[in-house]
């Protein structure tokens, strides 16, 4: 016996922001339909039915008349379907994805003329991701009352929280919609909780341009930066974790434009299992582009500590994303990521022209999973550097960039050479500090005009087709 509320019919729109306003409507509906049960649980009445809420799903039919061929100089590279049929996809959090929701729509009502339906789905919203990130069961509830919440309401089930979508594994079974979007309702719901448990902060907060570091070196600089630039330049608002609670394994910090247009900055630490973890979270808010911004070990002896690698390829021996993206596949280089770190550093070093290489080499930069890869025998492990061409090594930026790439979320990588331990320069405390002192800033300004550079570029410039598979979603 289930007792939920169904009193919303399906509807159509041809108007995308009447759209987002039902899937608003029925999203809330649900949602305090399911809190106000389980204050009633909480407080000892114990209900007589499993409690139970839905998410909205938008869905289209894209028929034969009504499905359009986009001219390939067609700005956007998404917005569409691939072959007529039906579309359908559950939808989460309209606070967070309001203007995400609407852009999606009204490029579907642009290019294929149709109505777009929103209804009440049959994929229940587990009461976890109801009650949201602030809510904590442990703390909150007794023990008996965490033993009866599973015979009571719906908990998170990792069946329909896959990545079958994103990693184009996933089959549409006869009769079944062929998925609108990368990403359900429950995998989103399930990454907006986790980000805020690794971050130390709400999902509402994070920026389209998201930079990520391994180096609290890097941290430092930006809150000093939010701290000085809020009211100036449009930057609202600097978010950062609260300082009296646990430190997170992750922290980000925000600095707040309009419409998410700001900077978010985030603390990965080391090593490509941490890289995997925030990226398959973040993706889920689509931003408009990432960046690696860390150190690395040079492996030419032509380089000199402190100076610049612009990645444009990846040998990816990270070893935790080949069961999604076998290492066999080209991570391609992103134009408009590489034009503007390259002008960014250009700017910040006032360096030009041919002068560039002077602080800043382009190449293959090396991912591995081993810290201390220095300590394995050098024979094979130099020889497939060489045939990589490799310039550099560290064990994040490969898994960042193919994620990006997996995600379809527009990426680079800028590194600066903190050590070279094929040649001797090994990275020690003294020698590390002194790096630091004179580096540091120069570095993590660059990062940030880069992103001011893609900001001005805009996103529709940003979603690179090479980003798009056969069969694709339509939203971006």
């Amino acid at each position: 016996m289930v007792k939920s509320l169904r009193t919303t019919s399906p509807k159509k729109f041809k108007d995308a922001k009447k759209a987002y306003a039902q899937v608003y409507k029925i999203y809330q509906a649900q949602r305090a339909f399911m809190c106000d049960e389980f204050e009633s649980f909480s407080n000892g009445k114990l209900p007589k039915k499993k409690i139970r809420g839905f998410y909205p799903y938008a869905r289209i039919n894209v028929t034969e008349q009504n499905y359009k061929k986009l001219s390939s100089g067609k700005r956007y590279s998404y917005g569409f379907v691939s072959k007529p049929g039906v579309y359908e996809t559950t939808l989460t959090r309209p606070d967070i994805y309001n203007r995400y929701y609407v852009e999606q729509f009204e490029h579907l009502l642009e290019n294929h003329d149709c109505e777009i339906e929103i209804g009440v789905s049959d994929t229940p919203i587990p009461i976890h991701f109801a009650l949201g990130e602030d809510f904590h069961l442990e703390s909150d509830l007794s023990d008996e009352h965490v033993d009866q919440m599973p015979n009571l309401f719906d908990q998170p089930d990792l069946e329909i929280m896959d990545d079958q979508i994103a990693n184009a594994t996933h089959l549409v079974k006869e009769g079944q919609p062929n998925p609108l979007a990368l990403f359900t309702a429950p995998r989103t719901d399930l990454s907006l909780m986790r980000l805020k448990h690794y971050t130390g902060t709400n999902s509402k907060h994070f920026q389209n341009f998201v930079i990520l570091t391994n180096y609290q070196f890097y941290i430092d600089e930006f809150i000093k930066m939010g701290e000085a630039t809020i009211g100036k330049d449009g930057y609202t608002e600097f978010i950062q974790p609260d300082p009296s609670a646990r430190t997170p394994q992750m922290s980000a910090y925000h600095l707040k434009r309009d419409c998410g247009m700001g900077i978010t900055m985030i603390n990965i630490g080391v090593g490509p299992s941490n890289a995997k973890n925030i990226t398959d979270h973040v993706a889920v808010l689509r931003p408009y582009a990432w960046l690696m911004l860390g150190h690395c070990a040079g492996l030419r002896n032509s380089q000199e500590l402190g100076d610049y690698v612009l990645a444009h390829g990846y040998l990816r021996e990270d070893n935790i994303l080949y069961k999604d993206l076998h290492p066999s596949i080209p991570i391609p280089a992103l134009s408009e990521i590489q034009l503007a770190l390259e002008d960014a550093v250009q700017e910040i070093t006032q360096h030009e022209g041919h002068d560039v290489k002077k602080v800043m080499r382009t190449g293959t930069v090396a991912t591995v999973d081993d810290r201390n890869w220095e300590l394995r025998a050098s024979i094979r492990q130099n020889q497939r550097f060489s045939q990589s061409r490799a310039i550099a090594l560290d064990m994040e930026s490969g898994t960042i960039a193919a994620n990006g790439f997996r995600f379809r979320v527009p990426y680079g990588t800028l590194l600066c050479v903190s050590d070279k331990p094929l040649h001797g320069q090994l990275k020690l405390p003294g020698m590390a500090d002194s790096f630091y002192r004179e580096r540091v800033n120069q570095h993590f300004r660059v990062g940030i005009r880069a992103m001011e550079i893609l900001r001005d570029i805009g996103p529709e410039k940003l979603h690179s087709r090479k980003l798009r598979s056969f069969n694709e979603v339509a939203f971006q």
